[in-house]
């Protein structure tokens, strides 16, 4: 699509902001007003939008997709998205360890033990951890817990806490992204634990490096999308 508009910019709408290309309110893709709960918000969607040149590149605009996101289906039936969450509770990656090599086993405790003992402290779920390909059983309450957490957050966040669940394959890294107890950075390589270990040891190729870096911005889209969600008016984003 051909850039079909000249200015952007941000107005206070219904107890939030909306983006205006020349004037006109940007709708999601189901053509709902894309009313952003935060002026930081929005003016990061802003941006993307003032970004584009002579062609709209959506994968330019993760900002913009994820609040398209979770109006259109987040907002509408929250359900979906719990329930891709919460089957991360028996296959979350930092439940299974190695025992060989020593080195990696070494790391996958120094780097996720504390994550695990975190999640614990934090929400008062203890995750069980095994060295076998066999899924452990987790307690039979896990899932009523991570319901509740769910139930608890807006579109916005539950929005972020999938996109960074999924991308890491845990939810104890996207639960630590948002509550902030981890960066972008620090979740994607813990995430990335036993592939960082082997490019270390055989060294690896660009289209793997490319990948990894392709998955590090988007896990950077979500926290800067947690930050603006919790950037207090009138402050500006660095």
């Amino acid at each position: 699509m051909k850039r079909f508009y000249k200015t952007v910019s941000v107005q206070p709408r219904d107890g939030g902001s909306v983006v205006l290309l020349d004037g006109r309110v940007l709708k999601t893709p189901a053509r709902a007003e894309m009313v952003l709960p935060t002026r930081a918000l929005a003016e990061a969607v802003a941006a993307e939008w003032d970004a584009q040149q002579t062609k709209i590149a959506p994968l330019q605009m993760p900002l913009t997709r994820l609040a398209a996101t979770a109006i259109d289906r987040v907002a509408a039936d929250p359900a979906p998205t719990m329930q891709d969450i919460l089957r991360y509770s028996s296959t979350d990656l930092l439940s299974y360890r190695v025992t060989e090599p020593a080195g990696l086993a070494a790391r996958q405790v120094a780097v996720w033990q504390p994550l695990l003992d975190w999640f614990r402290q934090r929400f008062d779920i203890q995750l069980q951890v095994t060295t076998g390909i066999v899924a452990v059983p987790q307690a039979a309450d896990m899932p009523v817990r991570l319901t509740r957490i769910c139930d608890a957050l807006d579109a916005m966040r539950l929005t972020a806490l999938h996109a960074a669940t999924t991308i890491t394959g845990s939810v104890v890294l996207g639960l630590a992204m948002l509550e902030r107890h981890q960066a972008a950075a620090e979740a994607h390589a813990a995430g990335l634990l036993d592939e960082l270990y082997q490019a270390e040891q055989w060294g690896e190729d660009d289209e793997a490096r490319q990948r990894r870096a392709a998955l590090l911005a988007e896990l950077q889209a979500v926290e800067i999308f947690l930050e603006c969600l919790s950037r207090p008016e009138g402050t500006d984003l660095h």
